[in-house]
């Protein structure tokens, strides 16, 4: 199981699932939607935060919500 987390920069993906339902709730209102693709656009030096644009706009989250949207 493949999740936006493990994008690398420039990498792309579309949203499949959430592995957790409160944040998917939060994730999906931002734009988050199953069968979106995404794209891993900046990863902070430490790994955490990250970006990706979605629905035509970046979003930052941090990691471990990263690794609750699974992609394929």
């Amino acid at each position: 199981m493949r999740t936006v987390a493990d994008l690398k920069i420039g990498e792309k993906g579309v949203i499949v699932s959430f592995s957790d339902e409160l944040l998917s709730l939060k994730l999906l209102e931002m734009g988050c939607l199953p069968g979106t693709q995404v794209t891993m656009t900046h990863i902070a030096p430490f790994g955490d935060p990250i970006a990706v644009k979605v629905s035509g706009y970046v979003l930052s989250m941090r990691k471990d919500e990263a690794s609750t949207i699974v992609v394929a």
